[in-house]
């Protein structure tokens, strides 16, 4: 089927269906993977906290710079209900008072302790030390500003409990808490539309890309047969996820799981963030192409090339959009062309939004954000494109050089909590 009302030259042509097609064909595979996972495994009957002695668990809370919501953060996980847990959180070299502070609440919390490092070595490096001081087999990472709900705990560490010894990580379901911006709902839309999507179609595959860093529960054996995180890479939540899958580990993904966490609220916030997470697929991708001389991954294969294809049109599309306007005779042309195709495209990513929003409505009210970014998902995409481009030299950069993957505290947004 032609999707353009332009003459496109010959070596063009190629290029402009693989734009259209790709992400129209990518939102399908989503919708029909979250939706085989919704009536497969999130029908379960509710948890019983009381069916089971639960295990000691070690929550490890990486530190830097977070002077502004650690206090609170440390507080909420002390709070929680689970019976048998202790805190450890590690400050990383913080220029502000994030240490001291800390240091008084360990006086106030009996279940935490400090370890408190006078440099910035990075957040993998900090995951390290607070490993070799847990107590427990199974480790739950949260970030600085993460409230855990009551029950996130118990989901977690049920799968290792059910699932037997293969299952080296558990990945829970990040919720967004600062909602009085539309930068902020946007993000609301997306993790529902987008990530949890993706989240919950890689598991109906059997490889993931990715856990979340902000929640996610190790088995600690599997960490060390893989050497821990990996201290230069941007990312560790995917350079881990993927050292553990190609040790035969298995990742799964606990919507039921949820995470309370605040977001950038400002442009510049959004787009350091997004540039990391785009250079560390790309590092993942430089360093672990090595996958297709053992036949024994090939369950990963799928994903990796996901990745690879997702490089490659944000590249195609600036090719193509560049072309467009250079030979367009007039405005109406390329208006044209840019309606033409994005009709498709919004229809699907509409599609997409709301079997998503269905998916996530039973965790939290997300509906009522549909008005203030329905729009988002089709915009993600010329997004991911810029991304993607500014983050390519930056990974090649990193592979070459190595050293600590030093950490910046990330924008938390302006407002602490509005749910």
């Amino acid at each position: 089927m032609q999707f353009y009302l332009l003459d496109l030259a010959p070596w063009i042509e190629p290029l402009a269906q693989f734009v259209f097609w790709y992400p129209f064909f990518m939102a399908l595979f989503w919708i029909s993977g979250a939706v085989l996972f919704s009536l497969t495994r999130e029908q379960e009957k509710p948890l019983d906290l009381n069916e089971r002695e639960w295990p000691l668990i070690s929550i490890l809370v990486p530190c830097y710079n977070e002077e502004e919501t650690i206090e609170e953060t440390i507080t909420y996980l002390d709070r929680l209900t689970y019976p048998n847990l202790e805190i450890i959180a590690v400050n990383d070299g913080s220029s502000d008072r994030t240490g001291d502070l800390l240091i008084g609440l360990a006086d106030k919390h009996d279940r935490l302790r400090v370890i408190d490092c006078h440099e910035n070595r990075g957040k993998a490096n900090a995951l390290h030390m607070a490993a070799h001081a847990a107590h427990s087999e199974y480790l739950l990472c949260v970030d600085s500003d993460a409230f855990l709900d009551e029950e996130a705990p118990y989901q977690l560490v049920r799968h290792f409990l059910e699932g037997g010894e293969r299952v080296g990580a558990v990945t829970g379901n990040p919720r967004i808490r600062n909602r009085d911006t539309l930068l902020s709902r946007m993000q609301i839309v997306e993790y529902a539309s987008i990530i949890g999507s993706i989240k919950r179609t890689q598991r109906v595959m059997g490889k993931i890309m990715t856990v979340s860093g902000v929640i996610v529960m190790f088995r600690k054996k599997a960490l060390l047969t893989v050497g821990l995180w990996d201290r230069d890479m941007i990312t560790e939540d995917i350079a881990v996820s993927w050292k553990l899958q190609k040790k035969f580990w298995d990742i799964r993904y606990e919507p039921r799981a949820i995470c309370w966490m605040l977001v950038p609220e400002s442009l510049s916030g959004i787009w350091k963030q997004r540039v990391r997470w785009s250079q560390g697929g790309q590092e993942v991708v430089l360093r672990h192409f090595d996958i297709f001389k053992d036949w024994r991954q090939r369950r990963i294969w799928p994903v990796y090339i996901e990745q690879v294809i997702s490089v490659l049109w944000a590249y195609a599309w600036l090719v193509v959009t560049i072309y467009l306007f250079v030979t367009a005779d007039t405005v109406q042309q390329m208006l044209v062309w840019f309606t033409y195709n994005s009709f498709a495209l919004v229809l699907i990513s509409h599609i997409q939004l709301l079997i998503s929003l269905w998916n996530d409505a039973r965790y939290d009210n997300v509906f009522r954000y549909y008005v203030w970014a329905a729009w988002y998902p089709v915009i993600y995409w010329m997004l991911n494109t810029f991304v993607v481009i500014a983050a390519t030299p930056r990974a090649i950069r990193s592979t070459v050089k190595g050293g600590y993957a030093t950490w910046n505290s990330p924008d938390r947004g302006t407002r602490r909590s509005s749910l």
